[in-house]
């Protein structure tokens, strides 16, 4: 690990010391037949972020963790080839095979440097994997490399808005109004309480970065839970997300 960049090898230890945390959320989607996304569980018959069908793509996921989208894919028809930085994330993720017979390729590696052929994929996908976790100047060229032309890039990720106005620590409880932190310059977040490091772009700037990647932005879908929806993670609750987008999901086409 001494040649991979720093926040590699930070976001490598976070991960593997979180995967058991992750396994039982894991195994619960990898169980459910419906795809939904996101911290509130949008089903995708709402959200839309998926092709009409997958029945035939090639489709990597960048960040896969434990690989239930890999699986809701796979289940639809799609070859999938999943990577991901976290060796333990990836023991779950061949458990879950093992025990739901259902085999594709699980990588360890990183989705800025990913060790396979130009154009051999149809989709790129990623939630809260690559999206996240991965240096968007490095990962999204890579993701390009990777597409097929006419291929499609889909990723979910915090809402820009929410990281405005995110507490700095989890214990502080959720955002509110308040921005507490520059919008331009956003790049690399390091959180206090957390090991790991993210990266968060202003819209203008995941724009141009998009295009300069050779991608046409083909929409911005910002998710909003229904009303009375809960969840897990400590930083938002649904009374903030139904007036402000707390995730936003990418979509993009390869030229």
């Amino acid at each position: 690990m001494d040649d991979l960049p720093d926040y590699v090898r930070d976001n490598r230890s976070y991960w593997d010391a979180q995967a058991d945390e992750y396994a039982t959320a894991g195994r619960r989607h990898w169980a459910e037949s419906e795809i939904s996304w996101g911290i509130w569980g949008i089903p995708e018959a709402e959200a839309r972020l998926l092709p009409d069908s997958v029945e035939g793509l090639d489709v990597i996921e960048l960040g896969c963790g434990t690989a239930y989208i890999s699986a809701w894919l796979a289940r639809r028809g799609a070859r999938l080839t999943g990577i991901d930085n976290s060796p333990r994330q990836l023991e779950t993720a061949r458990a879950l095979q093992q025990e739901h017979g259902l085999e594709f390729p699980l990588i360890l590696g990183q989705a800025e440097n990913v060790p396979l052929p130009d154009a051999s994929f149809d989709l790129a996908i990623s939630e809260y994997g690559a999206a996240i976790w991965a240096d968007p100047y490095k990962w999204i060229p890579e993701a390009a490399r990777l597409l097929r032309p006419g291929g499609q890039l889909v990723f979910l990720g915090n809402g820009t808005i929410l990281m405005l106005c995110a507490e700095e620590y989890e214990a502080d409880g959720v955002a509110d109004e308040r921005l507490k932190r520059d919008y331009f310059g956003m790049h690399r977040f390091k959180w206090p309480d957390s090991d790991g490091v993210e990266f968060h772009l202003g819209y203008g700037d995941w724009i141009r970065l998009l295009r300069d990647s050779g991608f046409e932005v083909e929409d911005l879908v910002e998710l909003r839970p229904p009303e009375g929806a809960t969840t897990s993670y400590a930083f938002v609750d649904a009374t903030w997300a139904r007036r402000w987008p707390s995730e936003e999901v990418w979509k993009a086409r390869r030229r």
